[in-house]
């Protein structure tokens, strides 16, 4: 991320933050002359014992020294979560943002890894890279999803699948809510590898594709690890409803793991096993 990305990102995610917080929510009178929903920015500087001036030109991306010390008062005063506070610092404070960006090389999957993946028999479960590519996937993601095995592997992008297949858009009930687990993971590893100019490339050209990105995106918050419950209406099972946990897989590859379990005391876990049963290849029929 160029400089002047950095600070417009920088600039989109406090205003979008402080856009969230109530005013009664930190003791100060909603008022009726409020044009805005949340904060004004003198009652964020306030609560972060800044000046205003000062303040609004930080909100604003402009290029001015900041401190420790007074990014950890405006991430209390923005109420922000151990991944959000990240972030932040990560975009304002330049010199620490440089995560180291190896070079590109193409990604295995190890055989402890693959054998997770195929015990996890029941769960869906998909192996994503920091660019959110998928590079492994269980029998059970495949039934539940999509074969990924048909699709070209420079188009594995789950963030770009969310929105360029029309298989994800039916199946979620909540897509909104579904793609925002995602997008969440995706800001993250944006505020972690702030120097690869790729991420600026990818959001730029999903801005331009997909109207509807570019305002999930600004609503979108920051996760390394979002546990969201998930309602599936699937094509051939109907309602099913999974447990979506993100792990993070130690190593050098910074690989994630994202289980769909599915949720007790439903039948989801019955309609897979009968979905996954009825496998044309399984019965030795075509696909």
């Amino acid at each position: 991320m160029n400089h002047d990305a950095r600070l417009q990102a920088l600039s989109s995610f406090m205003k979008t933050q402080r856009a969230k917080i109530s005013p009664e929510s930190v003791g100060l009178p909603s008022g009726t002359r409020r044009r805005t929903p949340g904060l004004r920015r003198e009652e964020v500087a306030q609560l972060a014992g800044v000046s205003t001036t000062w303040y609004t030109w930080l909100e604003q991306g402009r290029d001015i020294q900041v401190s420790h010390s007074v990014l950890d008062n405006i991430s209390t005063a923005l109420k922000l979560t151990p991944d959000e506070r990240k972030y932040l610092f990560s975009l304002a404070l330049e010199h620490q943002a440089a995560a180291h960006i190896a070079e590109e090389e193409p990604l295995q999957i190890s055989p402890p890894l693959q054998r997770i993946l195929r015990d996890l028999e029941h769960c869906p479960s998909i192996i994503s890279d920091r660019r959110c590519y998928i590079v492994g996937w269980n029998d059970a993601a495949r039934h539940v999803f999509i074969d990924f095995d048909l699709i070209p592997l420079e188009q594995r992008n789950m963030i770009r699948l969310l929105f360029e297949r029309k298989e994800f858009r039916r199946l979620a009930v909540n897509w909104e809510h579904f793609v925002s687990g995602f997008l969440a993971i995706f800001r993250a590893y944006y505020g972690q590898y702030v120097e690869d100019e790729w991420y600026n490339l990818f959001l730029e050209e999903m801005m331009d594709q997909y109207p509807d990105f570019r305002t999930l995106w600004k609503q979108s918050s920051v996760s390394s690890a979002p546990d969201v419950l998930i309602e599936f209406r699937h094509s051939k099972a109907g309602k099913m409803l999974f447990d979506l946990t993100s792990l993070q897989i130690h190593g050098s590859s910074d690989l994630r793991c994202s289980i769909y379990t599915p949720a007790a005391d439903t039948a989801t876990e019955q309609k897979l096993m009968h979905l996954m049963e009825r496998d044309p290849r399984k019965l030795g029929g075509s696909v």
